[in-house]
């Protein structure tokens, strides 16, 4: 599964750009998520979506996040090539309900629709000797045949997100670590061009009386540049 570029790590470190009328944008929407979500699923989501819209002045899609997402210690920084040990593999982030035709960052091809997004390694083998700093992405598996909150086994988290793609590779958006006081915002990375979405994951953390709010990027425009 080859889709991470070997410049990636530089997108950590950008500021936003200057908002204009040809920048994506997010926003917070008061709508739930649609029905075509498992009750599981959606019994465990935010009431509060986000909207993106497009470069065009278009929606491209809205997210709902997971209420509380579990997590196997405080995040404390990344751990060699991965930024979020503190996830496992498989784990549900949240909901995507695409309004039209997207492409992921293997350049694949993405049908509009409903699909959950899950956490996942990149896989250590020689296809991908050098490919990227980071081994962290995010999964889309259509909503329709992922119907609970439990962590997904690395094969049926591939091979149902090969489907979401209509290939053999699953479909994927690069995921990094955000500053911790990043605000819900949209970045622009003009080199590569590609934007990402900043959003908070709210992970919940034995010991602690309540979830805490931990931001994350995924690029959501804008390919590899080895895809």
């Amino acid at each position: 599964m080859r889709f991470l570029g070997p410049c990636a790590v530089v997108l950590l470190f950008l500021a936003p750009a200057v908002v204009s009328a040809d920048d994506f944008k997010v926003e917070a929407i008061k709508d739930g998520p649609p029905a075509g979500v498992a009750p599981e699923i959606a019994s465990g989501l935010n009431g509060q979506g986000y909207r993106i819209t497009d470069d065009q002045g278009k929606p491209f899609g809205d997210v709902w996040l997971r209420k509380a997402v579990p997590t196997t210690a405080r995040p404390a920084g990344a751990k060699g090539a991965i930024q979020f040990p503190f996830l496992a593999e498989g784990e549900l982030l949240g909901v995507l309900h695409l309004v039209g035709e997207a492409h992921d960052y293997r350049d694949q091809t993405i049908d509009k629709g409903l699909y959950t997004m899950r956490y996942g390694l990149q896989p250590i083998n020689g296809d991908h000797l050098g490919v990227s700093p980071f081994r962290d992405y995010t999964l889309l598996l259509p909503a329709a045949k992922d119907k609970a909150t439990a962590v997904l086994a690395r094969k049926q988290l591939e091979a149902e997100s090969s489907e979401a793609a209509g290939s053999t590779h699953p479909a994927t958006f690069f995921m990094l670590s955000a500053p911790a006081d990043a605000p819900v915002a949209m970045v622009h990375d003009e080199e590569q061009n590609t934007w990402r979405v900043v959003l908070p994951l709210s992970l919940i953390v034995e010991g602690e009386s309540k979830p805490i709010a931990h931001p994350v990027s995924l690029i959501v425009s804008g390919m590899s540049p080895g895809a």
